[in-house]
């Protein structure tokens, strides 16, 4: 139960300055991906797009937190932030306001997500474009590399997405 209150108890700001608690994702499959918008892996939101599109009727939500830790790879503010995820990738996706994903100024969603699903080279978010998904329960369950892209994790988000349906029919 500890896990799950920690996630549903947790919010964060969105690109136009709305708090938005975790607490309205219950029951929902939820991808988190720390973004930037000039990095190798940017292209990933168009696959991140297309999961949105594809499952959200079946209750995937990708939430996109911008950070600009790795090699200033997200210099922006909000507006350009917002223009270049809309503008170059479709983004329809919630993105939120940019955070530290690591260090003392992390957000506590990355901290909580950091500690509970150890990645290859250990706690620490070591790039952008890393990968987190919570099941239904708000529990985390795997973690993905920045390597990773979008369509590799669909089989994976599938099964959680189709594991909640049947339990809900």
């Amino acid at each position: 139960m500890k896990k799950q209150t920690a996630f549903y108890e947790m919010s964060a700001d969105s690109l136009q300055k709305k708090t938005i608690n975790f607490s309205d994702y219950k029951g929902k499959v939820v991808l988190v991906v720390n973004t930037a918008s000039k990095c190798g892996f940017t292209p990933q939101y168009a696959g991140l797009e297309e999961l949105h599109k594809k499952y959200q009727n079946m209750g995937l939500v990708i939430l996109g937190f911008p950070c600009n830790q790795f090699a200033n790879q997200e210099p922006g503010d909000a507006d350009s932030i917002k223009n270049n995820c809309l503008l170059n990738y479709g983004v329809t996706f919630q993105m939120f306001d940019k955070i530290d994903v690591k260090g003392k100024n992390a957000h506590p969603l990355f901290v909580w997500l950091s500690n509970e699903l150890r990645g290859a080279l250990g706690k620490t978010v070591k790039w952008n474009f890393t990968k987190f998904i919570i099941d239904r329960e708000g529990n985390p369950v795997k973690r993905f590399s920045p390597k990773t892209k979008p369509e590799e994790i669909e089989p994976y988000l599938k099964t959680l997405l189709e594991k909640g349906k049947q339990e809900v029919s």
